[in-house]
């Protein structure tokens, strides 16, 4: 066997179907890095070291029998809100959570798949912002430069995935939760089409606003665990039709029409682009018009709507968590304040922001018609921003008050919610890196209509091919001791 580890997700599926690596071997190096990361990334809610090991061992007794499965023998990580029987979810609270008795669904398939759960990862409590930060856990640091965020609230998955400790993992996104952290952390992150991957035991998460979806360093490795993790059960609310996200990623996408938009949807609050976001994205329009699409500047129309369709899921979903915890004394004085909301946000607020979701998707999804072949319509695809500003400083929201984080998110983050509302894919992609050393990563997203992962990830494959991202890895990570 080969004594190189293979990084990537797709590497080692390969890898250990050849027999050039044991899945004991993978797992144990990436315990080893979690472990030597933990009193510095801190990236692990919880660490599975002892079962990981003996899943390794069963993948390859399956392995040397000749079995193959789309992730047999890969270890995998998946965030602190996602239920691995025998731990707890806690979902970055403090408090004695008990262990599950059950897998939630999505991880039954990852194990169905042959993937190995090392660990799960840390999110700020009840996944609400943009940082990873609490004290339940401690700070979770961004891989590229340990002063910053690796962002929210799947921080813990992206920094893992960004230094190397897994190949990939599985996040959520409830408004922008997959993409923000993959753009602060140099990750391609999907956010798939609502009901895409299974949110059971929940029939769905967030009154549909929030879905699962995976992080990764490549097009490839991202589509391969969206793939594994994508199904339903009965009781699941949203099913969408299938869509074959693995032959996307090598195929051409043909020539598209891309809508450039920059202009965060309204909020009723500050918002300003970096200049640096704007630059960043600008650049990868010129790729993607010398790649041979058509970059036109337009705007979807989301009007003031959209975000009066957010705010009661959103807070009514939080109440609803909130329920959960064994003590809520113990949350953040923040959380505390948006619990209180969310308790008088259901019934009828929560019916009517429901109801606007449909006419929603025919205003904003207008830019995606062909009829009539009116300027601003007939776009593939949409690209933004899918933050306004570079990663924020470790600890730079930790002592604002709730009112005055909420606006901090808000300004930071404007461009991601939207498509939570509508439930529609969206796909970050790395767009560069500026401060004073070159270490911050940004990120672009690509977002779509309903159902449209396959072209997302072959125009994200074809921007990857171009530009290759994956060759860039954080200080330590891929020549150091974390990567060998």
């Amino acid at each position: 066997m080969t004594s190189v580890i293979p990084k990537g997700l797709s590497e080692q599926v390969r890898a250990l179907a050849g027999g050039e690596v044991s899945s004991r071997a993978l797992v144990e190096r990436a315990l080893v890095r979690i472990a030597g990361t933990q009193g510095t990334l801190n990236a692990f809610r919880r660490v599975r070291a002892e079962a990981a090991l003996r899943e390794a061992d069963e993948a390859d007794r399956l392995l040397a029998a000749g079995q193959r499965l789309p992730l047999l023998g890969v270890p995998i990580a998946v965030k602190d809100d996602t239920d691995v029987a025998g731990e707890p979810t806690a979902f970055g609270c403090c408090g004695e959570f008990p262990p599950k008795t059950e897998d939630s669904e999505v991880v039954r398939r990852l194990r169905a798949a042959g993937a190995v759960i090392v660990g799960k990862t840390n999110t700020p409590e009840l996944g609400q912002w943009p940082f990873t930060e609490g004290p339940a856990f401690g700070v979770t640091r961004n891989p590229w430069n340990p002063d910053y965020t690796p962002g929210g609230s799947s921080g813990g998955a992206a920094a893992a995935v960004a230094a190397g400790l897994v190949p990939a993992a599985l996040g959520s996104d409830g408004a922008g939760s997959v993409r923000i952290p993959a753009a602060w952390s140099h990750l391609i992150g999907i956010k798939p089409q609502r009901g895409r991957i299974s949110t059971w035991p929940y029939a769905e998460a967030f009154n549909g606003i929030t879905c699962n979806g995976p992080l990764a360093r490549t097009v490839e490795d991202a589509a391969l665990l969206l793939h594994a993790a994508t199904g339903n059960r009965p009781g699941d609310l949203h099913q969408p039709p299938p869509v074959d996200v693995l032959s996307a990623v090598r195929r051409d996408p043909g020539r598209l029409r891309i809508a450039l938009s920059l202009k965060p949807p309204f909020t009723g609050t500050h918002k300003h682009l970096d200049p640096v976001v704007r630059a960043a994205v600008l650049r990868l329009a010129e790729r993607l018009a010398a790649l041979g699409h058509d970059v036109v500047a337009a705007e979807p129309r989301y009007g003031a709507g959209v975000g009066l369709s957010f705010l009661p899921r959103a807070m009514v979903g939080l109440w609803e968590w909130s329920g959960h915890v064994p003590d809520r004394a113990l949350l953040d004085v923040r959380t505390l304040t948006a619990v209180r909301h969310g308790r008088l946000l259901g019934g009828r607020p929560l019916r009517l922001a429901r109801a606007a979701e449909e006419p929603l998707r025919r205003r904003v999804g207008a830019i995606f018609s062909r009829d009539g072949d009116r300027d601003g319509y007939g776009f593939d695809v949409v690209l933004s921003p899918t933050t306004a500003t570079p990663p924020l400083r470790i600890g730079a929201l930790a002592e604002l008050n709730s009112w005055h984080t909420d606006r901090a998110t808000i300004a930071a983050c404007p461009y991601a919610w939207p498509w939570n509302v509508l439930g529609w894919p969206a796909v970050n992609v790395p767009a560069g890196f500026v401060g004073e050393d070159g270490t911050l990563p940004l990120g672009a997203q690509l977002l779509g209509p309903a159902n449209s992962e396959p072209r997302l990830i072959s125009l994200a494959a074809q921007l990857e091919a171009d530009q290759r991202w994956y060759e860039r890895w954080p200080a330590g990570a891929a020549g150091g001791v974390l990567g060998r």
